[in-house]
Parts: structure tokens; sequence; C-alpha cells
């Protein structure tokens, strides 16, 4: 009875043994495995993936994302400009409609604003060339929504007559998902305000 006894001790051990081994390695496997996972979830972080044109995969730091951040801003802007003032009457329908991608109801509102005051049937009428000249932003990306400052210049040519404008506009701009081909930056003007329009003498200033 002594040596059954003795002998189901030492199986019992050899089983509590195999069992706290078991738990162990599983523990260090899981905490191995956690480590990895967090290791490649902080490498994604730090990468994003474009694709060039003739098919390869280019990695791109995150840290040179935000400091590109404010040059595709910049862009941004400069398309909504030139797409909402850079028009006459074969182009303006087209050009506001891909203007109007590119900002929330404060843009969609103006251009109705606009509409309802007669600018677009005064250029259908005179066949009016509104012409961007410059564009040139100010932009605070400190905190979102970022804010900006543009001041475009822009001359309508009336046939005999030139004129030259300055517009002075501000908003605000949101970060949103991508939407190729309307907004390709995937940034939303919002807020947005003509603050001045003031005649340009002598040209181009």
């Amino acid at each position: 009875m002594k040596t059954s006894y003795k002998n189901i001790y030492t199986i019992l051990n050899i089983n509590r043994f195999i069992v706290v081994s078991v738990v162990l390695f599983a523990l260090g496997s899981s905490t191995f495995s956690g480590w990895i996972v967090y290791d490649i979830h902080k490498k994604a972080l730090n990468n994003a993936f474009a694709i060039n044109t003739d098919g390869t995969v280019i990695p791109l730091k995150w840290v040179t994302q935000k400091e590109n951040f404010q040059v595709e801003a910049l862009a941004h802007l400069e398309l909504f400009h030139t797409y909402f003032y850079n028009i006459d009457a074969s182009n303006y329908e087209k050009n506001l409609k891909k203007a109007l991608w590119l900002g929330n109801s404060s843009v969609d509102n103006l251009y109705r604003q606009k509409k309802a005051d007669g600018v677009y049937n005064r250029l259908l009428q005179y066949s009016l060339i509104q012409k961007v000249l410059s564009i040139e932003s100010q932009l605070d990306i400190q905190t979102e929504p970022y804010q900006f400052k543009t001041t475009t210049v822009f001359e309508i040519n009336r046939g005999t007559i030139v004129d030259t404008y300055e517009l002075v506009s501000t908003g605000n701009l949101l970060v949103v998902d991508r939407n190729y081909p309307n907004n390709t930056h995937g940034l939303l003007i919002t807020n947005y305000f003509e603050n001045t329009l003031k005649k340009v003498q002598n040209g181009h200033q």
C-alpha cells in the first residue's frame, strides 16, 4: 500500500509539473505573441503605403505625411478657389459642381446666394470671363478644425474692359474620408465666408 501511495503521489507530482509547465509555456507564448502584435501594430501606425505609377508599393512615414499635410491642405484650398472663382459661360456649371464637393453647406449656401443674386446669369448674358490670377492662403494646422485665410486675385473680362479684384475669404478645414475623384485630398471646407472684395487699381498688385 505504501508503494502504491508513493506511486500515486509521484504521478500527481508529475502531472502537476506538466500542468504548471504547460500553463507557464502558454502564458509565455501569449505574452510573446502579444508583444509581436503590438510591435507590428506600432510599425503599421508609423507607416503607410502608396502605389507608384509602375505598381510598386512605396512606404510612407506618418511623420512625413504630417509634414506634407500643410502642402496638401494648401493644394485643396487652391483647387477649391480655382473651381469656385475661375469661371466663364462655358465651364461655370462644371467647375461649381466640383467646388461644392470640397466644402460643406456654407459653400453651398454661398453658391445659392450668388445664384439668387444673378451672378451666373450675368456671366451668361454678357459672356463674362472671370479668371483667377493668384491664390495665397495662410493656414493654422495646430488644432482641428484648421483655420485658413485666403486671398484670391481675379480679373473679370467684359470684352473691352478688364477689372481686377482682390477677395479675402476665411473658413476651416476638416479631415474627412477621401473621395475619388471628387475630393482626393480628404478635406472639407467649413464656415466659408467672403470677408472683403475690393477692386484693384492699376492691374494685379
